[in-house]
């Protein structure tokens, strides 16, 4: 991955879909999904500290001989923040090190020069072995262009896919520029929402299909929550052919964003909301199926918990 020294797998473990912000799976289920991704070749997982996944992760990894790569995020920006953040990390994946922390969901070089006493704590735990690679998570054009330019970035982890749903700043032309920038100047790169939080899951084979084909991008962080996904990502990913009965029971598989009838339009979610799919109608939130990236970030900001993924 870039010049990390990192060695991972093409297909990452997309954490976000198992946990409490999505399908909130029984900690046993989630983990032996993670377990079996491991066993399959699979040796990267993305995480943060907003998904609420550690325990997942960490129970995935008891007895696990191989070496595997963790990547978390957190919005700290102050040195505190950034220092209980990766202890809280630390703890929760039972590691000595994080082999990736990045600041989570970085727009431009402002935002990461505003943030910029938490970079400086991670480059200092850099230096003490507690992580192995520092970076960014971004929907944005402008924060790859800027991770880009700044030589303490090591790695970058950019939304892009072949429909160009979520990307911010620019389309997917602007987006691979970026990208093709960031890696000329030595950056690593994972992606992530490939199928466009499940808006293009229809044209899934296309769309990884196009994200396979960047060689600028080492891997790819894939959200999945069963057995059946994990195989048909692995055997795509692995470049061998998928058998028609498996796509057929991964293509029945959707995902909506559902909100509670005990929604009392606060108005929280419409503010959190990175694609600008929610509004509020008639005394609740209401959400444009079309723009929505179900990434779940509303429902973490929702007082009442009555927003999910399903």
């Amino acid at each position: 991955m870039g010049r990390t020294g990192l060695r991972v797998s093409r297909l990452c473990f997309g954490a976000l879909t198992i946990g409490p912000l999505q399908a909130n799976l029984p900690l046993k289920e989630g983990a032996a999904l993670i377990r079996k991704a491991l066993e399959l070749g699979v040796n990267f997982i993305d995480t943060a500290e907003l998904y609420r996944t550690y325990p997942y992760i960490n129970l995935a990894l008891r007895g696990w001989p191989g070496e595997v790569v963790v990547a978390s995020k957190s919005y700290a920006y102050t040195r505190r923040g950034m220092a209980q953040s990766l202890e809280a990390a630390r703890r929760g994946l039972d590691r000595d090190v994080v082999d990736i922390f990045l600041l989570h969901e970085q727009e431009s070089m402002l935002t990461i020069r505003g943030h910029w006493e938490a970079v400086e704590y991670l480059l200092e735990a850099k230096e003490k072995g507690v992580v192995r690679a520092v970076g960014i998570s971004t929907h944005c054009v402008s924060g790859v262009t800027a991770a880009a330019r700044l030589p303490e970035m090591d790695v970058i982890h950019p939304l892009v896919n072949v429909a160009g749903v979520g990307i911010v700043g620019g389309g997917v032309r602007e987006m691979l520029a970026a990208i093709v920038e960031a890696a000329a100047c030595g950056k690593g790169i994972y992606a992530m929402k490939a199928l466009g939080g499940g808006n293009l899951i229809g044209r899934r084979e296309e769309a990884f299909r196009f994200i396979l084909s960047v060689p600028q991008i080492t891997s790819v962080a894939v959200g999945m929550s069963c057995p059946e996904e994990v195989e048909y990502n692995v055997q795509l990913f692995s470049g061998r052919p998928v058998p028609e009965e498996l796509k057929e029971r991964t293509r029945l598989r959707r995902r909506t964003l559902h909100i509670e009838n005990w929604c009392r339009s606060c108005g929280e979610c419409v503010k959190r909301c990175p694609a600008g799919a929610l509004s509020l109608v008639s005394g609740r939130a209401f959400v444009n199926e079309e723009l929505c990236l179900l990434c779940g970030y509303c429902g973490s900001v929702c007082p009442d918990f009555c927003i999910k993924v399903i």
